[in-house]
């Protein structure tokens, strides 16, 4: 881990713990910090800890708030709605007194995920970050009123109250080591409305979706049942001994082959695997073996330990940069997505706040086969299918692989992925309705002949191919047979045909497959999400 960063956690732990040491034992939920952003425009959920029955105030920006630790010694207050500014100091008096200061009131959202919203802006922290431009965007990153809080890696079996983590003000000094897809939203956010935005980025490398979802909301869903019976068997495998002590055997012969210190022996399993494993190629040191108790691909254990210490800080939505490594459930992703989408809405108790995500990029060799569909090809369809659901929007990024690396699964051009993501919220959000935020998306067709005419939504001020002639459709006749098809454009429609098929084709796919020929967009820029017009 970047030497900058542990030096700014130990400083925050030490004030900290010197704070509560000195206060007796009043003290806040995690995300209250220094440097914080609350949500403007929103009653703002304020909890923490005193001795039980203790009576607590919170005062902010003139306004002062009651509340009396329950018999757990668990607090909880309002403040009342609040227009943007700052800086503000906060005032929280119990058994003891502590003050925050440099607190902003603006925009907060949620960022999640697995490696793509964890990759940050330079290569510090890991071999495998850093986004286009580097130099350039670390030296410019002079926002003050954007903060980040980032929460460090944990997983656990049960639902915990606090996480790690500290808000961080961007800089160039500290910007290299953030989240770059969160902070290029958040810029292009700022410079629009020159209003504070704050980022809380909960995210873990490879973790699956179901790591995200709740124990209670998976159990509560018949397709997800499956997986928790796998982890549940894993566990008990691991628990009786016998897999245990297989387990301890290869971790002893991993560290001794690895050269692991006494020091990084006392971290956790999946702490060590992810920073163990980022300090040098992948070729120079394999994964430590699986503890499923907290490994990150087992179902609810980052909810337990990176979202449960969260809720319920109040936010404005939600940013989802996730699926690479659900291709095994891709076939379920879309159920998965609604559990999710669920859960977080039901546990915020904040309504149905906007869930913005990106869909999975075009990687690995570029495919010259109609049609080829695959795990990734699936999985994107799941997140189409995911904007069913209200007020969820949909980055396209089909077009973002590293051109000299197509097969590096972190694409380099963040940028994209944070102004995409921010034209959705400028449009469902903040009140651009005129504003086009989306690619064509696949609405109908009609079938004309040999020929058939597909009709899309969010064709901006009309459509074009990139390359003049309109690759990447597919079309097939009753036999399912897939051929590359001829396209024209006509309005806000694409009119699809192949000599190979004179009569009653039946089928278009559009891009679907990992690394897909693709070429529609609107005028406006913004891609076309791949599709197919059935289920097939």
């Amino acid at each position: 881990m970047n030497l900058k960063r542990i030096s700014a956690i130990l400083i925050t732990a030490i004030i900290f713990a010197v704070t509560w040491q000195s206060f007796s034992t009043t003290r806040l939920g995690s995300p209250f910090q220094d440097h914080m952003v609350l949500q403007r425009d929103k009653n703002v959920n304020i909890w923490g800890w005193d001795d039980p029955g203790t009576d607590v105030s919170v005062k902010l920006n003139g306004y002062s708030v009651s509340a009396k630790a329950d018999e757990t010694g668990k607090w909880s207050a309002v403040l009342p709605k609040m227009k943007h500014g700052g800086p503000y100091v906060m005032e929280v008096s119990g058994s003891g007194t502590v003050k925050l200061n440099d607190i902003y009131i603006g925009k907060v959202w949620l960022c999640s995920g697995q490696s793509n919203m964890v990759m940050t802006v330079a290569k510090e922290d890991r071999y495998w970050c850093r986004v286009y431009d580097e130099e350039k965007e670390v030296a410019n990153a002079k926002y003050p009123q954007i903060r980040m809080y980032t929460v460090e890696f944990a997983t656990s079996d049960t639902p915990v109250d606090t996480c790690r983590g500290i808000w961080e003000v961007v800089s160039p000094e500290t910007v290299g080591h953030l989240s770059a897809a969160a902070y290029f939203f958040a810029r292009d956010i700022y410079n629009k409305y020159k209003i504070p935005v704050g980022l809380i980025v909960s995210s873990f490398g490879a973790s699956t979706i179901e790591t995200w979802t709740s124990e209670d909301a998976l159990k509560n869903n018949e397709r997800m049942l499956p997986l928790l019976d796998k982890y549940y068997d894993a566990c008990k495998d691991y628990d009786i001994g016998h897999a245990y002590g297989r387990y301890k055997t290869l971790l002893d012969k991993w560290e001794a082959e690895n050269g692991v210190t006494d020091s990084e022996r006392n971290v956790s399993d999946n702490s060590r695997s992810q920073d163990v494993n980022a300090s040098a190629p992948r070729t120079r040191k394999p994964s430590p073996p699986r503890n499923p108790h907290t490994d990150q691909h087992s179902p609810f254990v980052c909810w337990n330990a990176m979202i449960n210490p969260l809720i319920p800080y109040t936010i404005r939505g939600a940013l989802w940069y996730q699926g690479e490594s659900n291709g095994g459930t891709a076939k379920i992703y879309r159920e998965q997505m609604e559990v999710l989408i669920k859960d977080w809405r039901y546990r915020w108790e904040q309504g149905d706040f906007p869930f913005y995500y990106v869909q999975l990029a075009n990687r690995d060799n570029p495919e010259d086969v109609p049609a080829k569909g695959g795990q990734d090809a699936l999985v994107r369809e799941a997140q189409l299918q995911t904007l069913s659901i209200r007020n969820t929007g949909m980055v396209v990024a089909i077009d973002n692989a590293n051109p000299e690396n197509p097969s590096d699964v972190h694409p380099k051009n963040k940028q994209k992925i944070g102004r995409r993501l921010a034209l959705i919220a400028r449009n469902k959000v903040y009140g651009e309705s005129k504003l086009v935020y989306s690619g064509p998306v696949y609405n109908s067709m009609e079938i004309d002949g040999n020929r058939i005419i597909l009709n899309f939504d969010h064709a901006g001020s009309g459509l074009k191919f990139t390359d003049g002639r309109g690759e990447g459709f597919a079309i097939a006749g009753r036999d399912g047979n897939f051929v590359w098809a001829d396209a024209e454009i006509k309005g806000n429609t694409v009119v699809v045909w192949s000599n190979q098929i004179d009569n009653n084709p039946t089928i278009v796919n559009y891009g679907f497959g990992r690394n897909p020929k693709t070429s529609l967009y609107n005028k406006e820029g913004l891609p076309a999400s791949p599709f197919r017009t059935n289920d097939n």
